[in-house]
This record gives C-alpha cells, structure tokens and sequence, in this order.
C-alpha cells in the first residue's frame, strides 16, 4: 500500500514538474513581436445593448436599405455607463439588425476629436461560451474518466496550436515542420493520456505519425505534378501580405494545413487497430505476430473505407460553396477539373484518405510485433 501511494506522489510531481516546465517554456517562446500590418490606433472593439432605434432601415416590401440609427448603452471602454448614437451597417458580414435590448459588439474609433461608434455584429460570445461547455460537460458525464481525458487532450491539442505552431512559424520555421512537431505532441499527449504509455498506445503513436508523414508526402507529391501549392489558395492576397512583413512562409501553410486536417481520422484508426490487436495478443498470447498481423489487417480493412469517407465528406462539407457555385454556373468541365479551388480540395482529401490507407498495414504490424519483441526483451 505504501509503495502504491509512493509511486501515485512520485507520478503526480513528474507530471506537475512537466506541466510546470511547459508553461514556463510556452510563456517564453510566445514573446513574438507582430508586425503592425494594419493601423488600429483609436480603435477598439467595446460591449453596447441597444435601448433605441432612432432610425429604421425596413421598406415596405420588407427589404432594408441604409443603415440604422440606434441609441447604444455602452458597457465597456471609456464610454462604458454612457448613451452614445451609432450606425449599424445594412451587410452580411458587418452590422446587424438591431432592436431594443439587443446586446451588440461595437467600433469605436477616435480620430482627433472625432468620436464615431459604428455596430460590428451581434454579441454572440455567450451563446459560443455555453456550446462549449456543454459540449466539454457532456464528454466528461457521459465519457467517465475518458472523457474527462478526452477534454484535457482536446484542451491541450489547442494550446499547442496557438502557443506552439503559431509562434514556429512567426520566427521563420517552416510551417510543414512547425505541423509535424505539433502533430507529433498531441499525438504522444492524447493517446497516453487516454490509454496510458502502454504498448497499444506506443504503436498507435508510432503509426499515426507514419500515417501523417504518409498523408504530408502525397500532398506534396500531388501539388507537385498539378502545379498546386499554397500560393493557388483563394485569399493568397492577404497572405501573401501577410509573408511580407513576417518571416512566415506561406506556400507551405496549405501542406501544414493537410497534416492537421488528417491527424484525427488517422489518429482514430490506428488507436483502434492498436486496441483490437492488443486485446487479441491478452486474451490469447499464444497467438503470433503473423496471425495478429492478419487480424489487424482485417479490422482495418473494416475502418479504413468510412475513415476515408470520413476526410473526404469533411473536405467537402467545408467548401460546398464553392462546389454549389460551381454547380449553378454549369461551369464546363474542364474548367471545373482544372481550377485552383477543386484541385485544391482534391488534394486535400485524397492525402488525408491516402493517410488513412497507409495507416493501416503499419499499425497492424506495430501492434502485432511489438509486444512479441519487448516481451523477449523483458526476458
């Protein structure tokens, strides 16, 4: 019993003294200076609640043409307590329909002794804020342990995306490598702290990032022989200003952006060969390497078509504006299989798919010969 509480101090300090070493290291190596792309000088994104409408902006037909005019109560900034005028916007991607009581998210821009308050959008951080909670509250409820897990290794994938490759690629690395040391981290950090460092958990490490590695290469392979790279992307422009006045390079960006679109599909499907495999070789050791290779391969045979359904459907599903733009103009076919956008999305799925492919065989061989050959080593 007292070793048992010794090792569970000994485990809990490693894993605060990790933790800790990480943030320190994290806190350091985001002091990234941005370059002023823009000016923002006098301007400032504040909190308001509409009381008023002044001026309505709705026609007869029902249409709305114009902006509003709208008597605000400010909440934050230097005017928060006070009532100021401001415009909202008659657009789709700025301003909103304001009515009284509506809690709206404002510009405030002063310029000299002008002060001018225009409505920027609805306030919808609430709404977000309770979607996100739930969301993690039911992982943790109804996943158990697992779950609570799953949360962490979610939580932690994306502090690894903003504090890690964000800032690789601000100080001049390449975002393809910057991809692959991120992928790598929350590869080991997600499978171990879910299953533990176990065998099935080495493999299912080993082999996603094989896969990745996999999934990275045909990427690049297929840009390669269509001529496609990130400088076809469609807001190249801002980028391109964006690679300009900052050490990042933004051709590789759409490769990077391959690896992290493919790391949970292909994470998915080689933890659950790594599983089968493993409860295979427990409740049978006398099974060898080769028939737990075959068994392997069969599970993954199972996975790996709705896995690659999978990646294809999602790449879809984020650009079917563009798919239903194409299809309304009746755009000729050999425009439509030769532009940027549907190569793009091509490509984007067939490497992640071609990923998930490859994963299968290596973590079915992984899994299959790695407890045979650490069991001997053990020995």
């Amino acid at each position: 019993m007292m070793k048992l509480m010794k090792n569970i101090w000994v485990r809990g300090i490693l894993i605060v003294a990790v933790l800790a070493t990480g943030i320190v290291f994290l806190e350091s190596y985001n002091q990234v200076e941005k370059p002023a792309l823009i000016s923002t000088e006098g301007r400032t994104f504040e909190k308001a609640t509409v009381i008023e409408v002044i001026k309505d902006n709705l026609q007869e037909d029902g249409s709305r043409v114009g902006d509003q005019v709208v008597m605000l109560q400010m909440e934050t900034g230097p005017q928060a307590g006070q009532v100021v005028e401001a415009n909202s916007p008659n657009g789709l991607l700025f301003g909103t329909v304001c009515r009284p009581g509506l809690e709206v998210i404002t510009i405030s821009s002063v310029v000299g002794q002008l002060d001018v308050t225009t409505v920027y959008n609805v306030d919808r951080s609430m709404p977000i804020y309770i979607f996100i909670g739930t969301f993690l509250v039911l992982l943790c409820v109804i996943g158990g342990e697992k779950g609570v897990k799953s949360a962490v290794a979610l939580i932690f994938s994306f502090i690894c995306f903003v504090f890690l490759f964000f800032p690789m690629i601000m100080k001049g690395n390449s975002p393809f490598f910057a991809a692959i040391l991120t992928s790598s981290i929350v590869i080991a950090a997600t499978i171990c702290l879910i299953n533990g460092f176990t065998v099935k958990a080495l493999s299912a490490i080993i082999s996603t990032f094989l896969g990745l590695l996999t999934a990275g290469l045909v990427a690049d392979i297929f840009g390669y022989f269509t001529s496609l790279s990130g400088y076809n992307v469609s807001n190249i422009e801002a980028l391109l200003f964006v690679g300009q006045n900052t050490l990042i390079d933004v051709g590789q960006l759409l490769f990077a952006g391959v690896l992290f679109a493919s790391l949970g599909a292909v994470m998915d499907i080689a933890m659950d060969i790594s599983s089968a495999v493993y409860e295979l070789h427990q409740k049978n050791p006398q099974l060898t390497g080769r028939e737990l290779f075959k068994s392997g391969m069969n599970v993954g045979r199972d996975v790996m078509g709705t896995m690659a359904t999978t990646l294809i459907l999602a790449f879809f599903g984020g650009s079917l504006g563009v798919w239903v733009l194409d299809y309304v103009y009746d755009l000729p076919y050999l425009q439509l299989i030769n532009s940027n956008s549907i190569g793009i999305e091509i490509m984007q799925g067939i490497s992640g798919s071609f990923g998930v492919i490859f994963t299968v065989p290596i973590v079915a061989f992984f899994s299959a010969w790695l407890p045979h050959y650490l069991e001997k080593k053990v020995r």
